[in-house]
């Protein structure tokens, strides 16, 4: 995503290319721009000019739209999925609400989202163009918080 985000409004990007690259097989990234494709996000073209490119402004795209399509659910326990949810097995506050953990693995869910969901894909390849470091508010009972945005190198 990082080199159609580079190329975007420019050109095609070829997949055997894109592939020796990112020193992936060519198989692996096919199954990846797939599931790229189907989400909308990419298309493609057939033919000895073809390749694929961004659909969309790397500015709508998220971070975390592109960690949930390819690698499942944020969320680090299955019981505080907003996509995925699925009731712990072998918790014993599996049938209430007042599990101790669920209630703190929800905290940090909703912290990766938070940051993930905040930055789009422009913003990771080209940082200067978003400038200084910003900060996500995240509210915390009565009161806000700034947690720090990580800042990326490249």
């Amino acid at each position: 995503m990082m080199e159609l985000t580079h190329e975007f409004g420019h050109g095609l990007v070829q997949r055997k290319a894109l592939a020796e690259r990112q020193n992936i097989p060519l198989g692996f990234l096919e199954m990846i721009l797939l599931s790229l494709k189907n989400a909308g996000l990419i298309g493609s073209r057939r033919g000895a000019h073809g390749g694929v490119f961004l659909i969309k402004s790397p500015r709508e795209v998220t971070l975390g739209q592109i960690i949930r399509l390819l690698d499942g659910p944020l969320a680090p326990i299955a019981c505080v999925s907003q996509t995925a949810y699925q009731k712990c097995q072998d918790c014993p506050h599996a049938a209430t609400t007042t599990c101790p953990i669920q209630r703190i693995m929800l905290d940090v869910r909703n912290a990766i989202s938070s940051v993930l969901d905040h930055y789009s894909l422009e913003d990771f390849v080209f940082p200067q163009k978003r400038g200084p470091s910003k900060s996500i508010k995240q509210k915390r009972g009565s009161r806000a918080t700034k947690v720090k945005a990580p800042v990326h190198s490249s």
